[in-house]
């Protein structure tokens, strides 16, 4: 009997913990960010009163209908190229006989390697109206006396963004691709109609829930992102909410009513796509299509047209990624930025790399960069991994909610997390404002939805014998996780282990707010570089992030498949 309230006392402490834990994470910033933002005075001010000063500020603001207008457009536009882009190369590789389509497929992902930061210097340096290369070639071949092309525009800014987001549509619909049946497809093509006409009348309306979340995902990623509309936005003087939230927080006196308004407006604007986006994927099963094991769809003969598409695809990848990558690898090795050339192959060296292994800001944020990234990741898909245990395998009532709350912090865009954590750790002596750790409770809370999501489709395929044979062998349940359930979970949890930690590596949304001497990452780093004017130095810093992260997919790839070998032997 004590034995039995002993393993009782533990699951129970361990699940509770880990439960108030995660509602402390997940919902303490926001109610703290809502509380502030009706306050008259700066968290910590004694004397401070409820009032709506602060919306009406922002909201009579005649400038506010144009940054509303701003994010609203660069949200949609960047949805729609990302989606043409990603499907396209989706449908190219799953559905079409091009020549090398393998080799695209491998291409389309390289863009979620490259931090999102450098690919918006690459392009500023290739689309500037001044230095841009583009720019000065078609000057020269057409004779022309103003630059066709710039970076610094709306169109820029969704070209830019646009880069950075399409792999992720590009998985999306790849797999609904896969997952069909193209029954359907070829009744209508024996029917008459053209490929492109069953594609569009057929093939889309069947995939609408993958579509509908691709476009809800790329349309909360882009309003939430931060590198673009900072570094090509404001020079342009097209503001949008986070660069317009990032602008109160680090002027003199810092506006932090301003800040919390338009914050809680941001964060209106994720919620509603958010809420969106479960709706519709809740009712994705009206439009599946069955398939067997057997299954393996047709692929469309595109006939000579086939090798014009491999051709294409050849031209925006060339453009789009060998390009941006060659013109850092280059600016990484001259003295100073300038037009590749002949003559500057002369000039090359590796003062810059030595450069950035000595400065002292540098070092510190590779080290706190790793810091954060091994943390992190660790961290995130142990947590998730327990909560994944309680929402899939417990019988706990009120699980449905906690799943809820576990994916409160896909709503916060990174801009909004760091304003919320500011309010809570200037507002609660817990003594970590300032620190890393405040840096690390970022990177877990925002991370959370995405290890709980990898680690749920994992733990579902592990059946509950396992652990009932373990129990009434006299383990724990915290030897039975330890033991027995973690070691199953291994894919999926390397799987989410990766993807966090690439994604840690680059942040840069939450960072820029929550940073202080002694605690910078190489995101801070590169933007702290960029501002000075410092071109080589931040590419040459931008080459080893980009070499960092994929030597960690290798590691874990290689580590997952070695896991992998050990569970079948």
């Amino acid at each position: 009997m004590t034995t039995f309230n002993n393993r009782f006392n533990m699951q129970f402490f361990i699940l509770a913990g880990c439960t108030l834990l995660v509602a402390y994470l997940a919902l303490v910033p926001l109610a703290m960010l809502l509380y502030n933002s009706l306050m008259s005075a700066p968290p910590g001010v004694p004397g401070a009163i409820f009032t709506l000063r602060h919306y009406a500020r922002a909201y009579l603001d005649p400038e506010f209908f144009s940054l509303w207008k701003n994010t609203i457009a660069f949200g949609m536009w960047t949805c729609l190229a990302t989606f043409v882009l990603g499907t396209g190369l989706a449908w190219i590789y799953e559905r079409t006989n091009t020549p090398f389509k393998k080799i695209f497929a491998v291409m389309a992902l390289v863009p979620f390697i490259i931090p999102g930061m450098l690919s918006t210097i690459a392009w500023i340096l290739l689309l500037s109206p001044d230095i841009g290369i583009f720019n000065i070639v078609l000057k020269n071949l057409l004779h022309l006396e103003t630059a066709p092309l710039n970076v610094f525009s709306m169109a820029g800014m969704v070209w830019t963004q646009s880069m950075h987001n399409y792999p992720l549509v590009f998985l999306m619909m790849a797999s609904a691709f896969r997952s069909m049946d193209m029954a359907l497809e070829e009744a209508s093509t024996l029917s008459g109609a053209g490929t492109f006409q069953t594609f569009y009348l057929v093939t889309l309306p069947l995939m609408r829930p993958a579509v509908l979340s691709a476009i809800l995902i790329m349309f909360i990623r882009t309003i939430e992102g931060f590198s673009v509309p900072a570094i090509i936005g404001l020079p342009a003087g097209i503001e949008v909410f986070t660069a317009k939230i990032y602008m109160a927080l680090h002027q003199y006196p810092t506006d932090f009513g301003l800040a919390s308004s338009l914050a809680v407006s941001l964060l209106l604007i994720t919620i509603i796509g958010v809420f969106a986006y479960r709706k519709f994927t809740r009712q994705e099963e009206r439009f599946v299509t069955v398939t067997g094991k057997g299954y393996r769809p047709r692929m469309i003969d595109l006939g000579p047209a086939k090798y014009v598409l491999s051709g294409c695809c050849m031209a925006f990848f060339t453009i789009t990624i060998a390009v941006p990558l060659l013109i850092i690898l280059w600016s990484s090795f001259v003295p100073f930025y300038e037009i590749p050339s002949l003559e500057g192959l002369a000039r090359f060296s590796w003062k810059n790399y030595v450069y950035i292994f000595k400065f002292p800001m540098a070092v510190r944020a590779f080290r706190n960069s790793i810091f954060l990234m091994v943390g992190t990741a660790t961290l995130t898909m142990l947590l998730t991994s327990i909560m994944a245990w309680i929402t899939v395998k417990s019988k706990i009532k009120g699980k449905a909610m906690l799943d809820a709350v576990i994916f409160v912090p896909i709503a916060l865009p990174g801009i909004v997390l760091g304003v919320s954590l500011i309010y809570v750790y200037l507002t609660l002596p817990l003594g970590i404002y300032g620190t890393i750790w405040i840096l690390l409770i970022a990177y877990i809370t925002k991370m959370m939805p995405y290890g709980l999501r990898t680690t749920t489709a994992s733990i579902m395929q592990i059946h509950r014998e396992l652990e009932e044979a373990s129990a009434l062998s006299g383990a724990s349940w915290g030897i039975t996780f330890r033991k027995i359930t973690l070691p199953l979970l291994i894919s999926g949890f390397m799987a989410g282990w990766l993807y966090i930690a690439m994604v840690s590596l680059r942040e840069l949304a939450t960072s820029i707010l929550l940073y202080s001497q002694g605690t910078e990452v190489l995101s801070i780093v590169v933007f702290d570089l960029w501002e000075g004017g410092k071109y080589p130095a931040l590419c040459a810093i931008g080459i080893v992030m980009t070499l960092m992260l994929v030597l960690l997919a290798l590691v874990a790839d290689k580590v997952g498949s070695k896991i992998g070998i050990k569970r079948i032997a």
